[in-house]
Order: structure tokens, then sequence, then C-alpha cells
């Protein structure tokens, strides 16, 4: 089955295909834009799909990172994965930045437990516990740094994403990026198999909230 990955997450916008059943990635292509990932996002999967001799119809699956992280560029992703797979009447998948950043943390440090945690500003951490086996024992919640603190000094965790280093020095730190390399996506999401449709994960609300005269009537799915 080939895998189409998809992550918008962060300041990246990347895809790339993923043959799961050779576990090979296939092609890639990956813009630092920063914002404006909705103009730029069907020309970058357009460009993975080329660099690995894929079209569209080739897919077996499309995976989505959702979250946490920037709430434009998260909705963009999943909205682009969900209608992809509509489309092609294949499964959407989706992987949380946490794991994603937590999975490439348990392979440069086997055995370990993980605490990944994001930098989410006002003093508050976006925090995911993995232990040795890699199963998720806490969250994905908001948490103070007192207690990122206290979980990683517990459990001895190597400490991955943007928070490692508030956290402290002192712990063994992975990956200390925003979100994790696009083919992390591809793989989790191969081994996960089709669940629940993704939807972005919003651990607490958009800063920017709209006016009252211009909230939309929400509508049926």
């Amino acid at each position: 089955m080939k895998v189409l990955a998809i992550d918008c997450a962060a300041s990246l916008c990347a895809a790339c295909v993923y043959d799961a059943a050779v576990g090979r990635e296939l092609g890639r292509s990956v813009l630092d834009l920063g914002k404006g990932h909705a103009e730029h996002l069907m020309a970058v999967i357009a460009e993975a799909l080329k660099a690995g001799a894929t079209d569209y119809a080739g897919l077996g699956a499309i995976a989505v990172s959702v979250g946490p992280g920037s709430f434009t560029g998260l909705r963009v992703g999943v909205s682009t994965a969900r209608g992809l797979a509509l489309a092609l009447k294949v499964p959407a998948i989706g992987v949380t930045t946490l794991e994603a950043l937590a999975a490439e943390a348990a392979t440069a440090f086997p055995g370990r437990a993980v605490l990944a945690a994001l930098d989410a500003g006002r003093e508050e951490i976006h925090a995911a516990l993995y232990d040795e086996m890699s199963v998720l024992t806490y969250g994905p919640a908001v948490t103070t740094l007192a207690n990122a603190v206290a979980m990683a000094s517990e459990h001895s965790a190597v400490l991955a994403g943007t928070a490692a280093t508030l956290i402290g020095r002192t712990f063994d730190i992975g990956p200390r990026t925003a979100t994790a390399d696009i083919l992390t996506y591809a793989r989790l999401a191969a081994a996960k198999g089709q669940g629940e449709r993704p939807k972005p994960l919003y651990l607490r609300g958009a800063d920017a909230k709209p006016q009252a005269g211009f909230i939309l009537s929400r509508q049926r799915p």
C-alpha cells in the first residue's frame, strides 16, 4: 500500500509518498513557509507524487498530522486529507505531532519513556507522555512547565519538541522541532491503519475569536 502523508502543523508544508509494503519512501516535497499552506499544499503534493512516480489512483491511504500546531495549518492539512480520501475512496489517518516527535525520540533512545512537549506560549505546554513501549500514558493535554518537569523527572523521560530545553537541559533530548519528519507521519499512519476520520487536535481555542456578527451557523458534516 502506498501512503501519501501531509503535514501543515507548523511552518513546513510537507508531503511524501511511502510504500508501506517495502518500508521505503518513494518521494517527497517540503517547503518551509511559515504561512500560506493553503496556497501551496496541492503543488507540494503533486511534486511528491511526481518524485515518487505515483499518481492519485495508486494511493491506498492518506496520512495527516492533526496537531497540536498552527490553528490554520491544521485545518488546511486535515481538510485536504479528508477531501482526497473521500474522492479516492481510501482511508484518511490522523497522527498527532506529539506522537510523531515521540516516535523519533524513541528511535534515538530505545527502551526509554518519552515526554513530547511543545511550547504553547502563555506559560503553557502541550504534552504527551509515552512509556518504554511507546504506549501513551498521559495527554495529549495542556499542562504547566512545573508539571512537565515533574513528569520528566519521575519517568526519567527523554524529551522531544520545542519545549524540551524549557523543561531542562539535564535530560536526554531528541528532536527539538515543532513537527516531525514527514516520513515519520507516513510510517505511523501505515502502522495504525484505518480508524476515525482525522480532525484537528486543538488543545485550546484559537487566539483570535470571530466577532459576534460574523459567526457562521454550524453546518452538518
